[in-house]
Order: structure tokens, then C-alpha cells, then sequence
């Protein structure tokens, strides 16, 4: 029941835990991974701002100062998008509004909290009187590996999940793992989909539902964009190009995994990530390419 098992890669957990508890205090397993993620995002972005020339306590200032917007950031946006879920006929004002900052019944959006995360450094930067691209450059390095790390909260949580595959990378769920009452809503919100309850796998001994880990595409993508950035990070063009690079190449990466997911935020009949996801490409694309010209430009124009 407390399992999760990759039968295709012959990879079984027998126990894993979402939740730990110390000294009678209930601590998800999902906010432990967010948290070393966090200080991780920090030492690295800290590690080659220093590498840079730039002052290490601005990156802890900064990420102090950020958390809060953040939060907010992507709580926000995953709450704008779904204000049906919240906005219900018979509730009071004072429970929505209670149900739309309780964070722990799920419910955050990771471009909520990169939008918020940029604006805020935007204005850190411009206090401090910092480079902003290449403040970029190094907080981008240093987001892809709590990226990275963060996504593991969800294989805890059991949750942003894709659909049914019988493939090698099946994710097996115990179907008994969810509490009758959650597991209708999942199938009610399509989350949990027709296929995966006509194909149910028996792993264990028990009945699964087997569903493509989209954590882990995401976490591996993640991973060669980061050692690619890191290999071209003493080669770049520009200052700032590392952040677009790494907004190009996420996007590109989440657009894919976006299209495998089940429980995708949706505006119409599209996917609210796939849209940002677009939006983003083309916006770093188009920021490259203007700084490359411009670069070009100004190296013929030194040159006659």
C-alpha cells in the first residue's frame, strides 16, 4: 500500500513515506525536498555569482528576500486558474479565502513561483544597483538544481503524475495508497483516467495503477540542461544569455512533459504550462537573437 514500484525497470520501494513525524510535529516529505532544494538553489547561485565577481551575501539577501513572494507566486497562480475549484455556491467568503492560502492540500504552480521569483530579483537588482543578467545567469543555474531536487516531492506525494503507459519507465501507484473518497476525486477531475483503471497491474500483490513518472522526465531533462549550461557557461555571448537559455530550454522540456501529465491546469481547451511554455521559447529565442545581432553589429561596426 505505502509502495511505489517501476516493474518495467524491476525497481521496487516497498515503503515510502509522504510524511515523517518529530516530537509529535507532522513534516511532509514533499516540504523537506522543497527545502534542501531551496539551499541547494542558494549555494550554487551563491557559488557562481562569487565565480563571477560578484558578492556572495547579495545571493543570500536575495533569496531571503524572495521567499515570500514566491509563495505567493505560486500559490497565485495556481488559485487564478482554478478559481472554480475554490469559488463554491454556499461557501463563505472567510472558508475560500481560508481554502485558497492552505497550501497543504496541494496546489502550487512552478511558473507562478519562476514569475514571481523574477520580477522580485528584478527589483532586488535594481536596488542593490547589481548586473540583473548576470545576477540572472547565476540564480538560473542554481533554480535548475532545486528544480531538479524539488520534483522529487512529487514522487512522495504520489501526485503530478502522466497518463497510463505499459512502458519501460512505468510508475506503479497502489490503488489502496489513496483513501476512497480522494481516488473518486481523482478520477472526477480526470486525474486518474479510464485507462488506467482498465489496465491496473498487479506488482506485489497488489492492484496499481501504472502511469508515466513525469517527475522523473522532468528531473532528468533538467539535469542535461544544467550540465549543458555549465559547459557553455565560460562561452556565452552575453550576459543574461544563460537565463534565456535556461527559460528556452525548461520551456521546451516542460512543454513535453506538460502533454503527458493528467492534472494540467487548462484555460479552454489548452494547457495553461503548454501556453507559457511557447511564450517563454519564443521570448528567450527572440532575446538571443536581438543580443547576438546586436554583439555582431557592434564588432563590424569596431572593425571598419
Amino acid at each position: 500500500m505505502d509502495g511505489i514500484y517501476f516493474p518495467g525497470m524491476h525497481i521496487f520501494f516497498k515503503k515510502v513515506l509522504s510524511e515523517i513525524n518529530i516530537f509529535k510535529f507532522e513534516i511532509t516529505i514533499y516540504a523537506v525536498v522543497i527545502t534542501l532544494g531551496f539551499i541547494l538553489a542558494l549555494i550554487v547561485a551563491s557559488k557562481e555569482g562569487k565565480r563571477c565577481g560578484q558578492n556572495e551575501e547579495d545571493y543570500l539577501d536575495f533569496f531571503l528576500v524572495m521567499i515570500v513572494p514566491t509563495l505567493v507566486g505560486l500559490r497565485l497562480y495556481y488559485v487564478l486558474f482554478n478559481l472554480d475549484r475554490f469559488i463554491v455556491e454556499g461557501k463563505s467568503a472567510g472558508q475560500i479565502f481560508l481554502d485558497m492560502i492552505n497550501i497543504r492540500n496541494g496546489g502550487l504552480a512552478v511558473y507562478g513561483g519562476l514569475i514571481a521569483g523574477t520580477l522580485t530579483g528584478f527589483i532586488f537588482a535594481k536596488v542593490k544597483k547589481i548586473n540583473f543578467p548576470l545576477f540572472g545567469d547565476c540564480i538560473a543555474l542554481g533554480v535548475l538544481v532545486g528544480q531538479i531536487l524539488g520534483r522529487w516531492g512529487n514522487f512522495f506525494n504520489r501526485e503530478a503524475f502522466g497518463d497510463y503507459t505499459s512502458g519501460f519507465f512505468r510508475m506503479a501507484i497502489p490503488i489502496d495508497y489513496y483513501s476512497k473518497g480522494f481516488f473518486n476525486h481523482m478520477i472526477e477531475e480526470g486525474i486518474v483516467t479510464q485507462k488506467m483503471l482498465d489496465n491496473q497491474e498487479i506488482v506485489n500483490g497488489v492492484s496499481c495503477i501504472t502511469v508515466h513518472p513525469t517527475f522523473l522526465y522532468e528531473g532528468i531533462w533538467n539535469a542535461m540542461l544544467l550540465v549543458a549550461l555549465f559547459l557553455y557557461r565560460k562561452h556565452k555571448k552575453f550576459d543574461g544569455e544563460l537565463a534565456m537559455l535556461y527559460v528556452a530550454g525548461y520551456g521546451i522540456g516542460r512543454f513535453w512533459v506538460e502533454g503527458l501529465r493528467t492534472d494540467s491546469l487548462m484555460i479552454g481547451p489548452l494547457k495553461i504550462s503548454q501556453v507559457v511554455a511557447v511564450i517563454c521559447v519564443l521570448l528567450a529565442v527572440g532575446v538571443i537573437l536581438y543580443n547576438r545581432r546586436k554583439k555582431i553589429a557592434k564588432v563590424s561596426k569596431s572593425g571598419e
